[in-house]
Parts: structure tokens; C-alpha cells; sequence
């Protein structure tokens, strides 16, 4: 996997998927799988005929893998630290509200997770992690990779579905109604610095994700809902996001939270036999995020 560990003086073990290790696609599929806590299947495909490459996931148990395990939901700061938290930690942890809402809890000795950073957390940021899930420094591993790195590229794109997931539960939507689901996204071009990245891994959601829900409730409930799950649905919608995010001012929570969904969206009722679709994929604003004009 071209990948690295070490163990921290916390005693914490620090696998890195690409800060100082160059990772790479095998790498990649592996990280965003523990990501998902082992209950999805991800894949990355061959180039098409365009030239782009996409992350495919597939997952009977989308609830779990995507909300209580895949979601970045814990910003994790300690001193001059900053890093995206996602991964089974977070389920250690608890104090979401997604969390909380279904009751789940995870009773394990040991807590896994995943960061998003470009370096890695010291001794204060894992004592801090491993306090917060309840375990003893040495029963956490945290695995590692900047968003610009190629393992940490596809554990980014490979939330196609995390995102209309996490669009539904805003929506109040019974997310326990949700069966199967899989999704698709471009995977970008390297990134050469942090905004850059968080801006390519983004679009290839944002505007070349297309998931696929199969679900049992009613026509009603699905028909109601349907036109907000798109990204398009987003005041912020139709630019590449890292200009979007300069515009914030890098705060990416200052960002029109309903931006953060797929282009495309398609509902399968396997109650009714009906099938809805939404949304536009926008190959025009990937080509300028992207840097590629063969995509136009």
C-alpha cells in the first residue's frame, strides 16, 4: 500500500496514507473503507474515454457506514491543530446529534479514525482523541492524509453518498428507510495546495456525483423531498468551490450547508416500484476546476 506507521510517546499508532508516505490508489480504496467503518465496497475504475477516473461505492448497510462512521462530523482542534474527524471514532465518541438521534453505541476497547490534515497530530491531539472515545491512548489509531495526496483524494470522493445521506437527515427524512445504496464521482487531478484540493474533491461531488437510493416509504414522502437533495438546490450552487470557499474566507462552515450534496440523485421505492431522478451534472465547471477543457 506505500503506506507508513508509527507509534506516537502517547502511545497512539499513526498511520500515514500520505503526508510522508506517497500512498496511492490501492491506498486509497483501503483508507476510505475503514472511513466507512468496513461496511461499504469501494472502488476506483479505470480511465474512460474522457480521461477521468471514478470512485465508486456500494453499500448495504448505508446508514451506518455513511452517518455513523464516513461523515466528517468532529472538527478536532487542539492548540494549533486543525483537522477533519471521521471514520468509527466518531461513534466512540457519541456526542453528535445524528448520533444520539438513533441511539447507536459502540461499546469496543479500541477506537479507529480517520484525519484530514497535511501533518501529523502530536501526543496533546491524540491524548485529546483518545479521551473523548473513552480509551486508553494505546488502543487508538488514527490514520492520516492530506486532502491533496491520491489516498486522500478518493477517501474524499468516495462520499458520494454520505452527502445525500446527510441532505436527507436535515430534511427529516427517515434515514432507517434507507436500504441500499451506491454512488459515483470523478476523481480529480493531483491538487498542488490545500485549497486547491478541497476544492477539486469537492466539485467531483458537487458537480459529477451521481448516487442511487433504495429506499421503502412512501411515494409521498419521497416525491416531497426530492427537489432539495441536489446540489443545485444550493444558493451557492454553479461555481467551482474553492472560489466558493475564498468568498467565505476559508470557513468552510460559513458555506450554504445544501451545497454539500451530489449533482445527481435517483430514489428507488422498492415499495411502490417508482423511481424518481433530480439534479444536473455540470461538466463545464469541472473542466475549470479541473484544469482539463477535454471535458467541455
Amino acid at each position: 500500500y506505500r503506506i507508513a506507521s508509527y507509534r506516537d510517546e502517547s502511545g497512539a499508532t499513526i498511520i500515514d496514507f500520505g503526508i510522508n508516505a506517497i500512498g496511492g490508489i490501492q491506498a486509497g480504496v483501503l483508507l476510505a473503507e475503514i472511513c466507512m467503518g468496513g461496511c461499504a465496497e469501494i472502488q476506483v475504475n479505470a480511465a474512460t474515454s474522457d480521461g477521468s477516473s471514478y470512485v465508486q461505492v456500494m453499500t448495504d448497510d448505508p446508514v451506518m457506514a455513511c452517518m455513523a462512521a464516513q461523515y466528517a462530523g468532529w472538527p478536532v482542534q487542539c492548540g494549533k491543530f486543525f483537522a477533519m474527524g471521521s471514520g468509527p471514532m466518531r461513534l466512540k465518541r457519541g456526542r453528535e446529534p445524528v448520533l444520539t438521534r438513533f441511539g447507536w453505541q459502540d461499546e469496543s476497547d479500541q477506537a479507529v479514525g480517520v484525519l484530514e490534515c497535511d501533518c501529523f497530530p502530536d501526543s496533546a491531539v491524540c491524548n485529546m482523541i483518545a479521551e473523548e472515545c473513552r480509551v486508553p491512548p494505546d488502543r487508538l489509531i488514527l490514520c492520516v492524509a492530506p486532502t491533496r495526496s491520491i489516498a486522500g483524494s478518493i477517501q474524499v470522493v468516495a462520499r458520494s453518498v454520505e452527502t445525500c445521506l446527510h441532505q436527507l437527515f436535515e430534511l427529516g427524512f427517515d434515514l432507517r428507510q434507507i436500504i441500499s445504496a451506491t454512488g459515483t464521482a470523478p476523481l480529480p487531478p493531483p491538487a498542488v495546495d490545500f485549497v486547491q484540493g478541497i476544492g477539486r474533491t469537492n466539485d467531483a461531488i458537487l458537480y459529477g456525483g451521481m448516487v442511487r437510493l433504495w429506499v421503502q416509504a412512501s411515494d409521498e414522502a419521497i416525491a416531497s423531498i426530492l427537489p432539495s437533495l441536489p446540489s443545485q438546490a444550493s444558493k451557492d450552487w454553479g461555481r467551482p468551490f474553492a472560489e466558493i470557499f475564498q468568498q467565505y474566507g476559508g470557513d468552510f462552515y460559513q458555506v450554504d450547508p445544501r451545497l454539500f450534496a451530489p449533482a445527481v440523485v435517483q430514489i428507488c421505492n422498492l415499495s411502490t416500484g417508482k423511481s424518481w431522478k433530480a439534479g444536473t451534472l455540470r461538466p463545464d465547471v469541472l473542466a475549470n476546476s479541473f484544469g482539463m477543457d477535454s471535458l467541455v
